[in-house]
């Protein structure tokens, strides 16, 4: 019944029921959460903190209780240590730059990994050229597993933090983050989490983890866009410095200086997206609901199954196959030797009512390592079954006869 709680659902694609299997990307959204959106705008909206009437009452409420209810979800000491951003991207730059401008000096390293999103490239790339520090990718074995052997050899006096993909968007596969956050712990060196791809998949907790910082986004979790989340433990929100100034990141401004609110409000420059904080906290309701193990238990499930599928067709190539995987498959077809694009099959399947994602899905470092000019990717969500499954199979046969 869960798919008759997302109207979008309902839609036809040249003339065909939408089977959605491209949640990776972004997924779609309950009832619940769309009518909060509606809700917010039609009887509350108003500035929130600084006001003192009733509106501006009832937004802020609302908008701190979204703040407790998303800690509570991760496991957070306090909401003190919830930051709202933009989403991941955001994050990660935001925290680039903070952590950069306390931390990190010539000569200095960033260790990221070789099957990262370009969200968790490019940010730590930037902070490089400003500072002349050096971004070194954890490298990668020939299964597409990390070497966490060659990883602890790389971590020396110089490594100023570790930034790694909980669940790599490309792959599906789970990384073993507890090992790098133990080996960075260790040498006391933070660690951020992209949990963009694991926190709406799995119960992602942030003390058992034990995890520094934690960068996730609220439209991968049947939440809106626009809206996400940068969890960082108190002691290092404290120490590094707000990314951008204006508004309510403010204690007080004279001309002699500035000093800053306290946290988390010293990185939430401006007004927040309170509507966008209350709709995801409409979304974390409904994931809590169905509860997380069984989300994960389901969406495990439908992996295997997938796999299992796709092996029965000739000149299908899984990339880490047989790995445990969190929600994301990639493969590829060859046919006589010669690999069918990925955008070809893409097309065909879309004209099938099938929605998938080609391409390098913005992790060219990883398909450069693979070798190819991208992948179909599927990935599930919680209102997808075997029936999806199924009909994609079904189509991804006929598109190879089209173009075999």
């Amino acid at each position: 019944m869960r798919r008759a709680d997302f109207p979008i659902l309902n839609e036809t694609v040249y003339h065909r029921p939408l089977v959605y299997l491209d949640n990776a990307a972004t997924s779609q959204k309950p009832q619940v959460v769309i009518d909060a959106i509606s809700e917010a705008y039609c009887h509350w909206n108003s500035n929130i903190h600084r006001g003192v009437h009733h509106l501006s009452q009832i937004a802020t409420t609302h908008h701190e209780q979204a703040r407790a209810a998303i800690a509570a979800f991760i496991n957070a000491r306090s909401s003190d240590e919830i930051v709202f951003t933009k989403g991941t991207t955001d994050s990660i730059n935001a925290l680039a730059f903070s952590l950069g401008e306390r931390m990190v000096h010539e000569g200095d390293e960033i260790i990221v990994s070789g099957l990262e999103h370009h969200s968790n490239i490019v940010p730590w790339q930037m902070l490089c050229e400003r500072k002349k520090a050096v971004l070194r990718p954890i490298p990668l074995r020939p299964d597409l597993s990390l070497d966490i052997e060659a990883f602890e050899h790389m971590l020396n006096g110089r490594t100023r933090i570790v930034s790694l993909a909980h669940v790599s968007n490309v792959l599906g596969t789970v990384q073993p983050v507890e090992t790098v956050i133990r080996l960075a712990h260790e040498r006391n060196i933070p660690v951020c989490i992209d949990g963009a791809q694991s926190v709406p998949h799995r119960a992602v907790d942030v003390q058992a983890l034990d995890c520094d910082f934690l960068a996730f986004s609220g439209h991968k979790m049947y939440g809106p866009t626009g809206i996400g989340v940068l969890y960082g433990k108190r002691e290092w929100l404290e120490q590094i410095p707000p990314h951008e100034g204006g508004g309510e990141m403010i204690d007080h401004v004279r001309w002699s200086g500035t000093t800053y609110n306290e946290l988390p409000y010293k990185f939430e420059a401006g007004t927040p997206d309170f509507v966008g904080s209350y709709a995801m906290h409409k979304a974390v309701e409904y994931m809590q609901q169905i509860g997380m193990d069984a989300i994960e238990a389901e969406e495990r499930a439908l992996c295997d199954y997938c796999e299992r599928r796709l092996s029965e067709i000739d000149g299908v190539h899984i990339y880490a196959a047989g790995q445990p995987k969190a929600g994301v498959i990639s493969f590829n077809v060859f046919a006589n030797g010669q690999l069918l694009h990925p955008f070809d099959i893409g097309t065909l399947l879309d004209h099938q009512g099938v929605a998938v994602r080609t391409g390098h899905h913005c992790a060219e470092p990883l398909i450069d390592t693979i070798g190819v000019p991208g992948t179909v990717r599927v990935s599930f969500g919680l209102y997808n079954d075997t029936g999806d499954i199924d009909t994609f199979i079904d189509a991804l046969r006929k598109a190879i006869t089209m173009l075999s």
